[in-house]
């Protein structure tokens, strides 16, 4: 082919057609290389993607969206992307997404309202998503429960709405249980509890638990402290704690808020673990590394991810809708921040 040719070509948008031409291939052979099948030589497959390159031509992926029926994108809501849970999560569904062959739209919510949570999905529809996964961490400010438009292909992360929806989340019950136990166990007479903020379902969730526990055992619960989630709050719950002469344990919500109780605590002359235990809850990358490492729940957000895509992918190819609540199981991390009281 003539060089002023292939130029005068990149002018006009490049066909299927084109390719196929420059390629000496057929446009079948064209549509297969372009959407990844099989059943295509390497040679052939070089061949293609060079007249491709060559051409400029990109392969139209709404045409083909069209006529397959779908978009390959998969639509994210989240009311906020500042807590460490929300961030591995929404990491752990884009990861996994793009293992099974599809694309993530995020789109925050500032308020998490119904109304806002109906025009996300409005907005959601007009960006041509496949289905949608809603990290609903929080209570929305103007309803009970979360009420989801019909006919959408939805799973729920981070919620208690098991009932109407499918939702994935942490076993934030047993994790809790197992830090609590793991206190008792050393012969800790009760466990403070350094907890969440109150519109968090799994702040709620986890309080419950260590509630719990602590009754089964015949132990009264101290009074909660509450914190926001911050090393800040923690900071503050901790020099609060620091003076309760009782407190030889605290459990607290997640790890960010042990890393401020940890640094109270220091400042206050109480030794961790020889004066008061810690543990957190998440297992953040740097949990091994402060000071004393925190015993920790580990929470598997990969696995939330892939369960989250896996559920909506399935609801899809099967055209059905799975109400009900899969819990994903966490594991304690013992490190240094927990040993026995002293005793007397």
């Amino acid at each position: 082919m003539r060089a002023g040719a292939r130029a005068d070509r990149r002018v006009q948008r490049a066909s299927m057609a084109d390719v196929a031409r420059l390629a000496g291939v057929s446009s079948q052979t064209v549509s297969r290389v372009s959407n990844g099948y099989s059943g295509v030589t390497e040679e052939t497959r070089r061949q293609v993607l060079a007249a491709m390159k060559e051409l400029g031509y990109r392969p139209n992926s709404a045409a083909r969206a069209l006529k397959r029926g779908e978009f390959r994108t998969i639509g994210v809501i989240t009311f906020s992307l500042a807590t460490t849970g929300n961030v591995r999560t929404l990491e752990a569904i884009a990861t996994s997404a793009a293992q099974e062959g599809y694309a993530v739209t995020l789109l925050p919510v500032a308020v998490p309202t119904q109304d806002e949570v109906r025009g996300a999905f409005s907005r959601l529809g007009e960006l041509a998503v496949d289905a949608v996964i809603v990290i609903m961490e929080v209570h929305l400010l103007d309803a009970a429960t979360v009420s989801l438009p019909p006919g959408v292909q939805v799973v729920v992360a981070d919620s208690d709405a098991g009932d109407r929806y499918s939702v994935v989340d942490t076993d934030q019950a047993g994790g809790t249980r197992a830090a609590v136990r793991h206190l008792l166990d050393l012969g800790h007479r009760t466990v403070w509890h350094l907890a969440g903020p109150e519109e968090s379902f799994a702040a709620q969730r986890r309080a419950d638990a260590w509630r719990a526990t602590l009754t089964d055992a015949d132990r009264t619960p101290p009074p909660l402290v509450r914190g926001d989630w911050s090393a800040e709050s923690g900071y503050r719950a901790g020099l609060r704690l620091a003076e309760e002469a009782d407190c030889t344990a605290v459990f607290a919500a997640n790890d960010q808020m042990a890393l401020g109780l940890l640094r109270a605590l220091h400042e206050r002359g109480r030794k961790v673990p020889e004066d008061v235990s810690v543990i957190g809850f998440d297992d953040i990358p740097e949990a091994g590394s402060f000071l004393p490492p925190l015993t920790t729940v580990h929470q598997d957000f990969a696995e939330v991810g892939r369960r989250c895509v896996e559920g909506v992918l399935r609801q899809m190819r099967e055209d059905v809708t799975e109400p009900g609540t899969t819990l994903v199981p966490t594991r304690l991390v013992l490190r240094g921040s927990t040993a026995p009281p002293r005793l007397g």
